[in-house]
Parts: structure tokens; sequence; C-alpha cells
């Protein structure tokens, strides 16, 4: 279950009214690309652990850290440059709060 919306990420962006639907179908895949890394770094989906019936809600750090991805790879699209890193700056602090640790 997606816990972003593309409408979400377009704020994040700061998309105006004159850009329209543009790139909505890449935002989608930015989100769902995004929410996925981080449930792996988690070691669960988020789905399965907020935001359902007799569950927390779904925290505001991990919607924060899947718009931070998604809008970061949107906006570095290439694969390499002055801009590139792992994830951007705040992304991986919020995963580990949320992490599953194991040893």
């Amino acid at each position: 279950m997606a816990i972003v919306t593309t409408d979400q990420l377009k704020e994040q962006l700061a998309f105006t009214d004159d850009m329209g639907a543009v790139d909505g179908d890449l935002l989608g895949r930015k989100a769902a690309a995004a929410q996925d890394l981080i449930e792996r770094r988690l070691g669960f989906k988020i789905a399965e652990r907020f935001g359902g019936t007799d569950q927390e809600a779904i925290p505001p750090a991990l919607i924060e850290a899947v718009l931070m991805l998604a809008a970061w790879w949107y906006e570095t699209r290439e694969t390499a440059g002055d801009n590139s890193r792992e994830v951007p700056f705040g992304v991986s602090m919020i995963i580990d709060d949320f992490r599953d640790w194991s040893f």
C-alpha cells in the first residue's frame, strides 16, 4: 500500500498549476521505488505495522522520508554529478529511528 500520493509528491516538489499532470506516472514510480527502498532498509512493510485497524497511524517521519527520497530522485535523475550520493541527508536518520535491528 502506498503511503504517499502523487499530489503529496507534487506539493513536496513545489509543482505549480501550469505544470498540470506533467510527469505524473514518473512521480508515481519514484514514490513507489522510494517506499520500497525504505521498507527494505526498515526490515518491514510500513502498511503491515502502521495505518491499519488497531494500529498506530503511519508516523509522519516515514511519510516525509518517502517524499524526500522520491523528490530527490526526481530532481537528480542523472547517475552522476555534484549532488550524487546514496540517499539525501535525513532519510537515513529517519530509517534508523524506525528500523528493526537484529544481530
